[in-house]
């Protein structure tokens, strides 16, 4: 294994009923003033009743809070301004996100906006870093994008429609409640959605330039993305199976707090090109990201056919025992059919015509450019790829 980090602060607390902990969490981590995050006014988090719950959890705390509703996928950078804006005038000093990535990215960036003194577009554009959030807690209801253990966040840029991310380690929530009873209530589309962004948080530090021995991790990689396979085909069928429920939101968490890519290089273009097609076309993470995977992987396979074939035979049984050297092209086109397979039992799809986008020449090539702006014109680790790759890639995905 190559040097690495690992730091994972946040506190999880697993299992049903645990929303209700939320205000001893808070007071625990020295909140007083809560922003309470969420998507829709008016939807599922105030119609379950979820958000009275919440609300009953602070009093009983002692805190005082306030609501903040109107997040969207694909969270927008206007959002996170106008909470930074209310959460100074209310001096608030604990962000408390109910819901998914989105939900959560936006907190965080709220409480960089509001521990600090610089326009937002400044962090994402890279011309200021910075060490300071406000502290964070999260109540999760989807399990996808791992944002509630991750120092990752990822907002879109309205002027250019441009999504970019900024990551530190003071973004990392100091909690996360992960009720599974929670997520019964996601659409199939939104669960799939939600299992295919976790096998690729997963498959992007999997398929790793790292030279040296990182077959610990590859295990737990592989045992986490068997799980996922699994129990995704169960939870688009029976919504209310609370152990497929509780393996996928846990492995939300797991896929996307390092430990998956500890010890190697991740790759991530493939979430690159993903965050260009959500900043165009405004589509499902998730789905996005499948829609895109199977393109990449035929053109950037012959760097390390054994990788490919070594997930094909671990994570979809492949056989791989009869292959020689010469002809292990087979195992690998196998290997990639085989993610695609499983994508489609999911209803997932593999390509942008599945997807349901039909991008014209002019928009790919805009897509590419943006993908590699500010990035010393490339993307991506496995096999760094240029902005006429990137076009290429989209192009096979059509």
């Amino acid at each position: 294994m190559i040097n690495f980090d690992f730091y994972t602060p946040t506190r999880v607390l697993f299992g049903a009923d645990r929303e209700n902990e939320a205000g001893k969490q808070v007071a625990a981590f020295g909140g007083h003033k809560v922003m309470i995050i969420y998507g829709k006014k008016g939807g599922h988090v105030e119609s379950s009743g979820l958000l009275e719950r919440v609300h009953q959890s602070l009093n009983g705390a002692g805190l005082s809070y306030i609501d903040f509703s109107g997040v969207v996928p694909n969270p927008r950078l206007s959002l996170v301004k106008e909470g930074i804006r209310i959460g100074r005038s209310e001096g608030v000093d604990f962000l408390l996100p109910i819901g998914g990535g989105s939900v959560i990215d936006t907190a965080k960036g709220i409480g960089y906006g509001i521990a600090n003194d610089f326009e937002i577009e400044d962090l994402l554009y890279g011309r200021v870093k910075t060490d300071k959030n406000l502290p964070i807690g999260v109540i999760l209801t989807i399990a996808a994008a791992g944002s509630e253990m991750s120092s990752s966040m990822v907002l879109t840029i309205e002027d250019g429609m441009m999504k970019r991310s900024y990551g530190h380690d003071c973004s990392r929530p100091r909690f996360a409640i992960m009720n599974p009873e929670l997520t019964y209530s996601l659409p199939a589309y939104q669960t799939a959605s939600g299992a295919a962004d976790i096998m690729m948080h997963t498959m992007e530090r999997y398929f790793t330039p790292t030279d040296t021995d990182t077959s610990l991790t590859d295990r737990i990689a592989e045992g986490l993305m068997i799980s996922v396979r699994d129990a995704a085909q169960v939870a688009v069928k029976d919504p209310e199976n609370y152990d497929a429920r509780a393996t996928l939101m846990w492995a939300g968490s797991l896929s996307h707090n390092g430990l998956t890519g500890a010890g190697r290089v991740s790759d991530f273009a493939t979430h690159k090109i993903e965050h260009e097609l959500g900043g165009m076309f405004d589509v499902a993470h998730g789905a996005g990201l499948a829609s895109v995977w199977g393109s990449w992987a035929r053109y950037v396979y012959k760097t390390n056919p054994g990788r490919f074939a070594q997930f094909g035979e671990k994570v979809f049984g492949i056989d791989a025992s009869q292959t020689s050297d010469s002809d292990i092209t087979d195992t690998v086109l196998a290997s990639i059919t085989a993610w695609e397979t499983w994508c489609h039992s999911i209803d997932m799809p593999t390509t942008l015509t599945e997807l349901g986008i039909y991008p014209t020449d002019s928009q790919i090539e805009e897509m590419a450019e943006k993908c590699v702006f500010g990035r010393n014109g490339h993307i991506g680790f496995f096999q760094p790829l240029t902005k006429e790759d990137i076009v290429a890639i989209l192009q096979m995905a059509k």
